[in-house]
């Protein structure tokens, strides 16, 4: 394999209800500092039905040029026919670089992108970066529990590959009106050639905040002491409208779900704000959250590491002060509610 054949970073521009999906604007971010450290282009794919106008927004958030796949057939994601299509694609144009947002269609795609042509990937990774002279993706991820960073490299193949966490990458600036040039591609796809058959969507019904969509987060830890001293976390969130967040220990101890747990191992979370009840501060923990924007520690211990992290620490029992806390958001936002049903 010849690697001087391999030039370009290229982003899959993940498509949701018509628009892109975040962590394809925050990969086309990270790209971008890439692409600029190798002197190279930075590229997105974008694959789908009436999704050329997209390209535009590309251009908008870094991208110099956009590989477009635009029909009938892509109209729902399939592994089948996204894969054609980002296969065709690589070898055609060959890239050096390729990432992939750490989404459910994203980890799909990746990993049977990589076995077909083959080369490596790195899944969920939290840190890139790459060596200006070799070209040599440094795709670094939490290893063993979260306990270390492991830096993983792909030295005998092409394109090195990466799936990376949701929110630990930053968007650039959106600059309107920025342009590119649109690749437009073609792959002679028929239905009747194609295994899975789309029957139906059917979306979720649930009502539960996912915390790495909120605005607020109230995450508990270890500190509580048990299952029924958390539910004072959940009670806070309820009152305010937010997510529930745990610490690794809360999740290992079964006290609550692992999709709530925050940190390396967990999800990466940057909401306006974020509550951390009886959480000491674990390193793990801390860089999960720690790009929050207001940050509310509440510990009874005083040399807890969260205090060193936070914007604002109360010191004592979370059990006796966040109850206090709850009601007395209840009664604010219930005032609020009805001096606003009042101007109507």
């Amino acid at each position: 394999m010849s690697f001087e054949d391999y030039r370009g970073v290229w982003v899959f521009i993940e498509e949701k209800d018509g628009a892109i999906a975040p962590v394809s604007l925050e990969l086309l971010g990270a790209g971008r500092q890439l692409a600029d450290k190798r002197k190279t282009e930075l590229a997105g794919v974008l694959i789908g039905e009436n999704i050329s106008a997209l390209a535009d927004r590309a251009f908008e958030y870094g991208a110099d040029k956009v590989y477009v796949y635009d029909a009938p057939i892509y109209r729902f994601y399939r592994t089948e026919t996204y894969m054609r299509a980002m296969l065709a694609c690589v070898e055609k144009h060959k890239p050096e670089i390729l990432l992939y947002g750490a989404t459910s269609t994203g980890k799909d795609l990746a990993s049977a992108v990589a076995t077909d042509l083959p080369t490596g990937l790195t899944a969920d990774t939290t840190q890139l970066d790459v060596e200006e002279d070799t070209g040599l993706l440094l795709a670094s991820r939490p290893a063993f529990g979260g306990n270390i960073m492991a830096t993983i490299l792909c030295k005998k193949y092409r394109p090195q590959m990466a799936t990376v966490r949701l929110k630990v990458m930053k968007a650039l600036p959106r600059k309107v009106g920025a342009s590119g040039v649109v690749v437009e591609e073609c792959l002679p796809l028929r239905e009747e050639d194609i295994r899975t058959k789309v029957l139906e969507i059917v979306r979720s019904t649930t009502r539960r905040i996912r915390i790495d969509e909120a605005d607020i987060v109230v995450a508990g830890g270890k500190g509580l002491g048990s299952p029924a001293g958390f539910k004072i976390v959940e009670q806070l969130a309820e009152a305010l409208g937010a997510a529930v967040g745990a610490s690794r220990d809360v999740v290992e101890a079964g006290w609550i779900g692992h999709h709530h747990q925050v940190g390396q191992t967990g999800t990466t979370v940057t909401p306006k704000i974020y509550f951390a009840i009886g959480i000491s501060g674990a390193i793990q923990h801390l860089v999960g959250m720690q790009n929050s924007g207001l940050i509310i520690a509440i510990n009874k211990d005083p040399a807890a590491p969260i205090f060193q992290a936070c914007h604002y620490g109360i010191v004592g029992d979370a059990l006796t002060i966040v109850p206090m806390l709850t009601e007395a958001f209840k009664s604010a936002l219930g005032r609020k509610e009805e001096a606003d049903a009042g101007k109507v």
